[in-house]
């Protein structure tokens, strides 16, 4: 396994002792896609060999890479610090919607989080390797992917969360990269439908996930999100939905991950008295 530790871009504020955490990125292999793909790595300290911890995977926006998050928000490092756990963010490519796309084999990332590599962490790092030890969320498009995956792996995470996320794409079929993935929402509406976030509700059961979205009301994604809080509330499935005035922009990620950290933490608290 090889370890990059990203010393150049923290190592000041390692010196400062704003946070300790270690911050690595690691290259994981993909078997469905043939490739390598970095990933940060985040464990608290103290990180001790004895101790196993949860794990949040965190994952990126449309045109982002594998460090956005701990470049544009190094404040979640504190986060894995003050809650023990580790936070995981992979590469999710450029486009991907974290698909396995029916268009394009080479994008396969919902096997690659779903599965590769979450059995990469659990047999490398000290993990609670359980749905009760993960949570999965992002941001915008990673949004979309937290929130998805979630869904669709309730076997593999616990809780799903979204920050700002395009948790419907059909009224978006001509942006992002979507068409390149799906094919065109003309010709192919169903595979729009079934590759949304609002089309996996149907997986649903009340109380059987933990749930965590959040959208500025200045959002070009505030809609879909307002309609999912709808629908879930319709569905009786139970859910946290923040919403409060602000933009798609990194200042609103940057506060909104506070909010979900904690609930995440919470959500992994309560699994030690189950």
């Amino acid at each position: 396994m090889k370890r990059l530790f990203i010393s150049v871009l923290f190592g000041a504020l390692f010196a400062m002792g704003l946070f300790s955490a270690t911050v690595d990125t690691v290259r994981v292999f993909s078997p469905s896609m043939k490739k390598e793909i970095k990933v940060v790595v985040i464990k608290p300290q103290p990180y001790h060999q004895e101790t196993t911890y949860p794990v949040l995977y965190l994952l990126h926006g449309y045109s982002g890479r594998y460090d956005g998050w701990i470049k544009g928000t190094p404040h979640i490092a504190e986060l894995a610090d003050r809650y023990s756990m580790m936070i995981v963010c992979p590469d999710g490519g450029y486009g991907s919607w974290y698909w396995d796309s029916p268009e394009d084999p080479s994008f396969r990332y919902e096997t690659f989080v779903a599965h590769e590599l979450i059995a990469y962490i659990d047999s490398h790092y000290q993990t609670i390797a359980s749905r009760q030890g993960r949570a999965i969320t992002g941001l915008s498009m990673g949004g979309h992917g937290g929130l998805y995956l979630a869904f669709r792996h309730q076997e593999v995470f616990g809780a799903g969360g979204s920050i700002c996320g395009g948790v419907d794409i059909r009224p978006f079929p001509d942006d992002w990269d979507m068409a390149k993935r799906l094919g065109d929402q003309r010709d192919y509406p169903e595979r729009w439908e079934d590759y949304s976030v609002m089309g996996q509700l149907h997986l649903l059961r009340p109380g059987a996930l933990k749930i965590i979205f959040d959208c500025g009301t200045e959002d070009f994604f505030y809609e879909v999100n307002r309609r999912l809080h709808s629908e879930l509330l319709y569905r009786k499935i139970p859910h946290d939905f923040i919403s409060r005035p602000g933009a798609h922009n990194g200042q609103y990620w940057s506060n909104a991950v506070k909010y979900q950290a904690l609930f995440f933490h919470d959500y992994f608290e309560s699994g030690k008295s189950n």
